[in-house]
């Protein structure tokens, strides 16, 4: 009998341990505050219904997909490590959304704004993401990412990407992948003066740059009359 029951224990115990090794998925009700505050909104953003009504709720829908599609992604990554549960870092809504409900990078928004509303309009939504998010984590409002973007843009529409640069040198007047976007960007209006005049200026704050000189070099030797 005490053979018994002591397997028995040992059984329940075992049990016990196995189950508690096993990997949790995140207790999503509990965390529906820590949701809200990385999306930043309301519960009402996803509980849109008024209570027992069955109307469709399509966000709330949404966000049960993501909530699902997290708890794989954090399944996937702890085979992937081949560490427990509690030992490897998870992925949680506020990694991707950083306090927005449609996380994008600031570049796509500049561009999606240019392309179909205009360059100013693109330039009014990024000073009022700046003066709303600046400090926080959830836009990059460095100096790379409107330069980088004015360079694409440079070949195809270089007014747009001029404008883009005057703003971002109003942050960072010192920005030399600026003033090469703008440079490009003269030339490709075949306005080369400018382009010659914009070099110097980049040439001045860096004036052992040697790419910066061969390309004013260049420039000068094929301007354009």
């Amino acid at each position: 009998m005490r053979r018994t029951l002591l397997a028995v224990s040992i059984s329940v115990f075992t049990a016990a341990i196995t189950a508690s090794a096993q990997p949790q998925p995140i207790d999503w009700i509990s965390q529906m505050p820590n949701i809200a505050a990385a999306l930043g909104v309301r519960c009402n953003y996803c509980h849109s219904a008024k209570r027992g009504s069955g109307e469709p709720e399509p966000k709330k829908e949404i966000a049960y997909a993501m909530m699902k599609m997290t708890d794989e992604l954090n399944a996937r990554i702890r085979t992937a490590t081949g560490k427990a549960a509690g030992s490897v870092t998870e992925i949680r809504c506020a990694y991707c959304h950083r306090g927005v409900a449609i996380p994008k990078p600031i570049s796509d928004i500049v561009w999606q704004i240019t392309r179909d509303q205009g360059v100013e309009a693109a330039i009014t939504k990024y000073r009022d993401l700046r003066k709303q998010y600046y400090g926080r984590s959830t836009y990059d409002f460095g100096e790379d990412p409107l330069a980088t973007m004015a360079q694409q843009l440079a070949s195809f529409r270089p007014d747009d990407a001029i404008a883009l640069v005057k703003l971002n040198m109003e942050f960072y007047p010192q920005s030399i992948n600026s003033l090469l976007a703008m440079s490009y960007a003269q030339s490709r209006k075949r306005d080369d003066d400018s382009a010659i005049a914009t070099l110097e200026k980049a040439l001045e704050i860096e004036p052992d740059n040697g790419s910066i000189r061969g390309r004013l070099e260049q420039l000068k030797g094929f301007r354009r009359k």
